[in-house]
């Protein structure tokens, strides 16, 4: 489904993701974990097209990514919800 192949992203001329590959395929969850800075939110920008990749390739349902805007990216399903923004108001507390 995603196929993220050896990308290397940079903020300016200060390279954060080196070769940095992963895949997910249908019916499959996976996290990112690790400490701050590690690259997870740089990681996910660049999946969703709000950071240029340098170099490597991201395919989504066998489609390539490269110069597909963001909101091209949203329109066949790739999105993110980042944490803490409030986005439930009201947690069932099991009640």
């Amino acid at each position: 489904m995603l196929e993220v192949r050896e990308i290397n992203v940079f903020y300016g001329e200060i390279q954060v993701l080196w070769d940095l590959s992963l895949t997910v395929n249908k019916n499959e969850i996976v996290a990112l974990i690790g400490s701050n800075g590690a690259g997870k939110t740089t990681t996910l920008k660049a999946i969703m097209g709000l950071l240029p990749i340098k170099s490597g390739r991201i395919r989504f349902l066998e489609r390539s990514l490269e110069n597909m805007p963001t909101h091209k990216r949203v329109d066949i399903g790739i999105t993110m919800v980042p944490e803490g923004r409030r986005l439930f108001p009201y947690i069932y507390d099991g009640v």
